[in-house]
């Protein structure tokens, strides 16, 4: 939305709600995303919490994130080439009506005693394979539900759903296992998922735009494929560039992992500490998106995602050499609100300069890195704090995001000059 001088102050600082006054189609799919995350949220620690009290091992634990990250990595791809070939508005019901069963299944198998890890494990690999076909026919919707100038709005409130259910559906999870057991926390999940599928059944037909005349690799109209997805991708540097800037914070500055080393030897802390440490980013991402009424003012997104990836950089960098706990989340937290920042001008970035045929495939690469990203960060960091040191492996990272990026900018310059006016692939 572009900004006058009639604009009440309050509406250039805080977060934009023109879309959901806008079309009630966008605010009745927001609004059941926001609801049935924070039941996606819930019932992940309460599958977590589970698989721990049956096998009383954190190993096991961890192979929940496995067993959610293979299918969603595997199925990125593949949902998004089902989304730019059937109606979006039915993959994404038959999809999350695909979740809501399983939500089911977990309730029924708790209330019924029946207490399997290798179920739990298969069921979450299913919610997996959901989200995979979800994810890409819900976002590549958005641009044809609001006005080009409205995206950037729309995605900083998606932020607000991601950042709020991240925070709000483990802490709400916790309560009603503890109060209810796990069978309620399943069931309350599943109710969750009727806002979104409410809102999907409202939604009028989306069939993918092919008004281009585009074809697929086998030379036939109406069939979608991955490689004409990825062949698109090698030839748009800019759409490229969302990807490799998200990548270098990621990938090379992610501190996550070596929150529980750092807890003790930096702040002689505890559990708790970490808990602090885990929760500053999402603190400063969930503020990065209540203040981001004046995203929509920026127009060189380009400039806008080297700025705040860089910023990510920066503020793990320095955060690797504090020794100050509070002053410490202060930077994270500041790292978070850079990120959402980043993450407001990639996806409008993505969506806008994309053709509606293929905006499902790239949402499904969207979806691999962002899903594949951290993990690979975790790795390289936990591998780096074993070789050096925490310190070394943090603040060399952050810096190491800072250069990359630097070096990528320096290869491909028009991505700096991108205007969201005449947005190019």
């Amino acid at each position: 939305m572009t900004a006058t001088t009639s604009t009440p102050p309050k509406r250039r600082i805080l977060a934009d709600l023109t879309p959901l006054r806008s079309s009630a189609d966008y605010r009745r799919l927001w609004l059941g995303n926001t609801v049935s995350w924070m039941g996606q949220a819930m019932t992940a620690l309460a599958v977590s919490l589970q698989v721990y009290e049956i096998t009383r091992s954190s190993f096991s634990v961890g192979l929940v994130g496995l067993f959610s990250l293979v299918p969603l990595v595997a199925f990125g791809l593949y949902g998004g080439a089902i989304a730019d070939t059937v109606d979006r508005r039915k993959l994404g019901l038959y999809s999350a009506l695909g979740a809501a069963v399983l939500s089911v299944a977990l309730a029924g198998a708790a209330f019924a005693g029946y207490h399997r890890v290798w179920f739990l494990y298969a069921v979450v690999g299913l919610q997996a394979v959901c989200f995979a076909l979800n994810s890409p026919a819900r976002s590549a919707m958005i641009p044809r539900l609001l006005p080009p100038e409205q995206l950037p709005a729309a995605n900083a409130l998606q932020s607000l759903t991601t950042t709020s259910g991240m925070m709000i559906g483990p802490m709400l999870g916790g309560f009603i296992v503890g109060l209810w057991g796990y069978q309620a926390a399943y069931l309350i999940d599943a109710v969750a998922f009727s806002a979104a599928l409410y809102a999907m059944w409202r939604l009028p037909a989306m069939r993918p735009d092919r008004s281009e005349g585009s074809e697929g690799s086998d030379g036939k109209r109406g069939r979608a494929s991955v490689v004409d997805g990825l062949r698109f991708l090698a030839t748009r540097p800019n759409i490229r560039m969302t990807f490799f800037s998200d990548m270098c914070a990621m990938v090379l500055a992610q501190p996550r992992a070596l929150f529980p080393a750092i807890a003790g030897l930096w702040y002689g802390g505890d559990a708790k500490t970490v808990g602090l440490l885990v929760a500053a980013p999402a603190v400063g991402a969930l503020l990065g998106g209540l203040f981001s009424g004046w995203l929509g003012r920026i127009r060189r997104h380009g400039l806008a995602i080297l700025l705040s990836v860089a910023a990510w950089g920066a503020a793990v960098a320095v955060f690797g050499l504090t020794r100050n706990l509070w002053l410490g989340l202060l930077f994270l937290a500041l790292a978070g609100c850079a990120d959402t920042i980043s993450m407001v001008f990639r996806t409008t970035m993505l969506q806008a300069a994309t053709p509606d045929d293929l905006r499902g495939r790239l949402q499904g690469v969207f979806i691999v890195v962002v899903a594949g990203g951290p993990r690979l960060g975790d790795f390289l960091a936990g591998t780096a704090a074993d070789l050096t040191s925490p310190a070394v492996a943090v603040t060399g990272g952050g810096l190491a995001c800072v250069a990359a990026l630097a070096l990528l900018a320096a290869v491909w310059r028009g991505f700096a000059r991108y205007d969201a006016r005449t947005p190019e692939a």
